[in-house]
């Protein structure tokens, strides 16, 4: 009710002039009402909660300051300054000193150092557990040890360093609100020469989601020559048109999320080759088939609609990464694949005198070099699906043809040439007086 009127201003009087130089004396005050707080503390308590959620890049912090992950800072030496970020996958090497006679006392070759301080949760604190151990002699050779419950804490063996950190990886499991629910760790331990006055070390932390399982990545950032193109597709009944599918756009229910052809078998047997698919792989132009043997008792429908799962599969994708690293929920980093279909009828006509079929899918994948000359990145711009239909006559009773149906992936630079670049000349550009050659012009 207190919004849909103003109330008159109270008159100042000698009784309550007191009253209104408190509430309104100061520099500032508030308009409101007393009785539009009265769920303060309700949205405090609602705010508090907001607040221990993680964001993206948001240092995950612990209970003295925050997740340690050491790097080089200025040199190639060991910074314990660098903060972990939430869902910033990292690995990092660096140089530390060391001293075999101290190297009980360095922190940082101790486990303790990297598991005592538990993470802080929205509701409650996270504790990092000991995930495995890799203990690495001094020629190099790796063992992981049955069993990593009992902490390894460095000490002095005849005139050697034993059990100092040589690696951590971190791996961190959240939330989709962004709430950090695990914790672990896993360790290599190596031993130290007394020669020896510094050590390597090397640090890598991850973040996975709950109930999700990692897809494997095709580069960072741009597409590595002989690794899968990543692909996705928009979830069915999505209510919003096209300019806005990007948020809702999830990845290919195919192994590992990856644009798949025609997968040729010894038998070429299209009926047979059903199901079996194969990669498409960056920068590799691919060709695979296989044959059809088509009687005259076969009805249109169903074969063309066959065909067309042989060649397209169960769940063809309808966007690709245009990066190998492209997340879900990076809008601009998928691209539409454009379906086009070569056939002036539709295949769903019944079978009399003659049949459209599908007989080939044609990819075309455009990509182009993206950043600096020294290290350029692929990047892919346009994908094109071709489906090319052909008429099938109706064959006599008792007759058989074979017709070959193929799949074909081709991959083409449509990068700009480098051109360096040069400043423009400076140019003349000054007014003279129209009397200034008088009097000889």
């Amino acid at each position: 009710e207190q919004a849909l009127y103003l109330k008159s201003p109270e008159i100042p009087t000698a009784e309550n002039f007191d009253e209104l130089l408190d509430k309104f004396g100061g520099a500032s005050f508030s308009a409101e009402p007393d009785s539009w707080n009265l769920d303060t503390d309700a949205q405090n308590s609602s705010e508090a909660n907001e607040t221990s959620r993680y964001e993206y890049g948001v240092p995950v912090q612990t209970e003295d300051a925050f997740l340690r992950l050491p790097s080089p800072v200025v040199s190639s030496w060991c910074s314990d300054a660098n903060p972990a970020g939430f869902l910033v996958n990292q690995a990092t090497k660096c140089i530390r000193s060391v001293s075999v006679e101290k190297c009980d006392s360095i922190q940082a070759l101790s486990m303790l150092f990297y598991i005592n301080s538990s993470i802080l949760a929205s509701v409650f604190q996270v504790n990092i557990t000991v995930q495995s151990i890799v203990v690495q002699s001094v020629n190099g050779m790796r063992t992981l040890l049955s069993s990593s419950e009992a902490l390894r804490l460095p000490m002095v063996l005849d005139e050697l360093c034993i059990n100092a950190v040589l690696g951590v990886n971190y791996h961190i499991t959240h939330t989709d609100t962004g709430e950090i629910i695990e914790a672990a760790a896993a360790f290599v331990l190596g031993a130290i020469s007394r020669e020896a006055l510094s050590i390597e070390q090397s640090f890598e932390i991850s973040f996975t989601q709950e109930n999700t399982q990692p897809v494997p990545l095709s580069g960072n950032p741009g597409y590595v020559v002989g690794l899968p193109v990543r692909a996705g597709f928009q979830p069915q009944g999505y209510p919003f048109p096209a300019a806005f599918l990007f948020a809702s756009l999830a990845l290919s229910s195919n192994k590992h999320s990856q644009l798949t052809v025609l997968h040729s078998t010894s038998t070429q047997d299209c009926l047979a080759a059903q199901g079996a698919r194969a990669p498409v792989l960056f920068g590799y132009n691919m060709i695979s088939g296989c044959k059809l043997r088509i009687t005259a008792a076969m009805k249109c429908q169903p074969l063309a609609q066959t065909l067309l799962d042989v060649l397209k599969g169960q769940s063809f994708p309808e966007y690709v990464a245009s990066f190998g690293n492209s997340q879900a929920q990076d809008v601009l980093d998928w691209v539409p694949i454009t379906q086009l279909h070569i056939s002036e009828q539709m295949i769903s006509h019944a079978l009399q005198s003659s049949c459209q079929i599908p007989v080939s899918l044609g990819i075309e994948v455009k990509w182009t070099k993206y950043g600096s000359l020294v290290n350029p990145q692929a990047r892919i711009v346009n994908v094109t699906a071709t489906i090319t239909s052909t008429t099938l006559k109706q064959l006599p009773s008792g007759r058989e043809k074979i017709i070959p149906i193929t799949s074909s992936v081709v991959f083409t630079d449509i990068s700009s040439p480098a051109e360096p670049s040069y400043k423009a000349w400076p140019t003349i550009n000054i007014k003279l007086p129209f009397d200034f050659f008088y009097p000889f012009v």
